[in-house]
């Protein structure tokens, strides 16, 4: 049993004389008892400036995207398989007779059979609102709850909900065209099941308000409405939203590379 205490030994000798009671020399003891002390990590590597540059400069987000296309007549410069690949697209009733939107919304009774009778809905993804006629038909699918809004401001909803973070808005005019904007604003005006060219302009306050609604529930959303003109018409309720903005057709051509 190693001895607690000698008389006249200093402390330094105490640990000496101890160490060697336990068969352990002092040096050895200093490497058991010494902590292993890690090389320090090698600094990381700063990004190239031109990346750095790259992320400020990028002009809109390149995360989940979609289109809202309305049938305003100022849209009639894009041509919607352009944009085919670079976002979910969502279309409005008679679109669907040129073209194949990923997601076709018609809430109009008239045109809902007009889909209907195509068959257009057999192959692709209609939604509606939830009525009488439309509960007979087969494979639609139906919007629940039903807002009751037209087919416009229900897809802009819809892409909302779907979770797209930047969602750009093309052909949704409000106002009517000709010299005093009296007449109807529509790609599609003289065609089956829509109002004639020289008919007066429908009113679009209702639309208005529910596109209002859409934006304001999601302020997260960043909503970018393309329109021809710099000075184009704005309805009071679109103005002073925080995440809505208006393009001309020109730059957003230029932002997605199209022609």
């Amino acid at each position: 049993m190693a001895k607690e205490y000698v008389p006249g030994e200093t402390k330094e000798q105490r640990k000496i004389r101890k160490a060697k009671e336990k068969g352990i020399t002092l040096k050895d003891k200093v490497k058991i008892t010494s902590p292993v002390i890690a090389p320090p990590k090698p600094a990381p590597t700063p990004a190239p400036i031109d990346q750095i540059t790259k992320k400020i400069t990028t002009p809109y987000p390149t995360k989940p995207i979609a289109f809202v296309l309305g049938n305003g007549t100022s849209r009639t410069s894009i041509d919607p398989n352009v944009l085919v690949g670079k976002g979910t697209i969502y279309g409005c009733n008679a679109l669907y007779r040129s073209f194949s939107p990923d997601y076709l919304i018609a809430v109009d009774t008239k045109m809902i059979r007009e889909i209907s009778n195509a068959g257009y809905q057999l192959t692709n993804s209609v939604w509606t609102n939830t009525n009488k006629f439309s509960r007979e038909i087969h494979k639609i699918n139906l919007f629940n709850p039903n807002l009751g809004w037209s087919s416009g401001p229900t897809a802009l909803n819809f892409a909302s909900q779907n979770g797209s973070e930047t969602i750009y808005v093309l052909g949704f005019d409000y106002q009517g065209i000709g010299r005093k904007q009296e007449l109807v604003n529509n790609m599609y005006a003289g065609t089956e099941n829509y109002k004639n060219v020289n008919d007066r302009a429908t009113y679009f306050g209702n639309w208005q308000r529910q596109t209002s609604m859409v934006i304001k529930r999601n302020p997260r959303t960043r909503y970018i409405r393309v329109v021809e003109t710099e000075n184009c018409f704005i309805p009071d309720s679109l103005l002073g939203l925080e995440n809505l903005q208006h393009i001309t057709i020109e730059k957003f051509k230029n932002i997605l590379n199209i022609s």
